[in-house]
């Protein structure tokens, strides 16, 4: 079965926007280490999945990126742009992007649908209220948490909507010279998961 990873930039206090959906406080001056660890678990991946608001920023900024041949990250832009991409969305019926696909059926069923295929690793970006719903419905497998150094004291949280306690195993834990910390954690599989 394809794994889901997540990959998200959070606050200490476990914020992904400001209570204004601020994100000035995001470091963003990555260091080489941190950009290496970003390639690494992006390595395995052959499917993007996005939110609908996520999506509306995050294809046409990195198709852009990708006609830069000149940059030296010009081949993880690329990745980024020739990544088939899902955008999960109630509101829209039809991609305008190239290389996307809309799904809008029920969210449980798509994914496990999506990890069921056969194929390599799946990551997932946002936004918000989508990561949300993946963590409410342990569909999540492995968590790339990108912790920066600010407590915002309020805003926007992915881990809100839980109605269940999950039970996560921490697999790696790394400190950036960028300020950054990352917290890499496993789905920990109970005995009914395991099963299925």
């Amino acid at each position: 079965m394809r794994k889901l990873k997540l990959q998200v930039q959070i606050s200490i206090d476990g914020y992904i926007s400001g209570s204004n959906g601020e994100m000035d406080w995001m470091v963003w001056n990555w260091d080489e280490a941190l950009k290496q660890y970003v390639i690494g678990i992006t390595e395995t991946v052959d499917c993007i999945l996005l939110g609908r608001k996520l999506a509306q920023g995050f294809i046409p900024h990195w198709d852009e990126a990708a006609k830069k041949t000149d940059d030296p990250e010009a081949p993880f832009a690329q990745k980024m742009s020739e990544t088939p991409k899902i955008v999960f969305s109630k509101t829209i019926q039809h991609s305008g992007w190239n290389n996307t696909a809309i799904a809008s059926g029920n969210l449980v069923d798509e994914i496990t649908s999506l990890k069921n295929q056969p194929g390599n690793d799946i990551i997932v970006y946002g936004g918000g209220t989508f990561v949300s719903s993946l963590i409410k419905n342990n569909l999540i497998d492995e968590y790339h948490l990108f912790v920066n150094p600010s407590i915002l004291g309020s805003g926007m949280t992915i881990f809100g909507g839980s109605e269940q306690r999950l039970n996560l195993t921490l697999s790696t834990a790394r400190s950036f010279d960028c300020g950054i910390a990352v917290l890499s954690y496993q789905r920990t599989k109970s005995p009914k998961t395991e099963q299925s």
